[in-house]
C-alpha cells in the first residue's frame, strides 16, 4: 500500500472516530426552579446552554415585548434539549440497522421507540423520528400556550394542552369539564410528547413526508392544518407568529459545544 493510501486511510479514521465523539456527547442540562423571571437566562447568540426551568409563572404580567423574549428564553432551550434527545436516539436506531446481532437492550430500546412513535418497522421509525424547524414549534408554543399564559402551562408545564388518559400519571383538570391535562416536570416534557404526537399520528402523514427532505417553513406549515379545527385560519395565524416574531432565525440556534461531555 502507498504512503498516500496509508495516510488517506488514516484520515478518514480520524474523521470517523471524531464524529462517533460527537454524535455521543452528552449535553450537561441545567435544572434551574424560577423564584423570579429575572432568574431567566437570555439567549444573546446561537449557541444556548441547555436549561429547563420549573415554577415558571407571571410571564403575563410583563409587557407585551418582554414577555415574549422571556418565553422564548425559557422554551427555545428545551426545544434544542428535546431535539438533540430524538437525533440521538435516532442514530442509535440508524446504527442497529447495520447490527447483525442485537441484545435484549437492543430489542427492548427499539421496541420502545416504535410504540412511542407508532412505527411499524425501523425504516418507518426513522421516518417518523425526524424533527422539524425550531421557529414551527416555538410558534406552536406560543399560539397554543397563549405566550405562557394558560393555566395549563402554568400549573402543568403543558405547553400543547396534551390530554391525560391515565389516572396514575401527574396531571390537571381541566375547569368545567371532566377533561385531565397531562403535568410535566418541565417544559421538555410537552415538546417530547408533541415531536411524538406529530410522529404518530396519521394526520401529519403528509407533514412527515415533506419534513423528511425539506425545513422550508412555508412548505411545511400547511400540512399542519389537522392540529386545530381552525384549519388554514390556524396556518395563516402560525404563519404571522412566525413573521412578526422573527422566529426563523432560531432556526440554526443549538446546544452550546462548551455544554456537552
Amino acid at each position: 500500500m502507498s504512503y498516500k493510501n496509508k495516510y488517506l486511510l488514516i484520515l478518514i479514521g480520524c474523521v470517523l472516530i471524531i464524529g462517533s465523539c460527537k454524535r455521543n456527547k452528552v449535553p450537561i442540562i441545567t435544572k434551574i426552579e424560577l423564584r423570579s423571571l429575572e432568574d431567566v437566562i437570555h439567549i444573546e447568540d446561537s449557541l444556548v446552554k441547555p436549561v429547563l426551568y420549573t415554577n415558571i409563572t407571571g410571564l403575563d404580567s410583563l409587557p407585551v415585548d418582554e414577555s415574549k423574549t422571556k418565553f422564548v428564553d425559557i422554551i427555545l432551550p428545551a426545544i434544542l434539549v428535546v431535539k438533540h434527545q430524538i437525533l440521538t436516539d435516532k442514530n442509535k436506531v440508524v446504527d442497529l440497522l447495520d447490527k447483525e446481532d442485537w441484545d435484549e437492550e437492543d430489542s427492548l430500546f427499539v421496541k420502545e421507540q416504535q410504540v412511542k412513535f407508532g412505527a411499524d418497522s425501523i425504516q418507518d421509525l426513522i421516518v417518523r423520528m425526524e424533527t422539524h424547524p425550531n421557529s414551527i414549534v416555538l410558534a406552536q408554543a406560543a399560539v397554543e400556550s397563549g405566550w405562557g399564559s394558560s393555566r395549563f402551562f402554568q400549573e402543568a408545564n403543558n405547553l400543547f394542552g396534551v390530554w391525560s388518559y391515565d389516572k396514575t400519571e401527574p396531571r390537571i383538570k381541566a375547569e368545567s369539564s371532566n377533561v385531565y391535562l397531562r403535568k410535566y416536570e418541565t417544559p421538555a416534557g410537552s415538546i417530547e410528547d408533541y415531536f411524538a404526537t406529530i410522529g404518530r399520528s396519521f394526520a401529519y402523514k403528509e407533514f412527515r413526508k415533506i419534513r423528511l427532505n425539506n425545513k422550508n417553513v412555508n412548505d411545511l406549515l400547511p400540512h399542519l392544518s389537522k392540529y386545530s379545527e381552525r384549519r388554514m385560519a390556524y396556518i395563516n395565524q402560525l404563519k404571522r407568529m412566525i413573521e412578526q416574531n422573527d422566529f426563523t432565525k432560531y432556526d440554526n440556534y443549538q446546544i452550546d459545544p462548551e455544554f456537552f461531555e
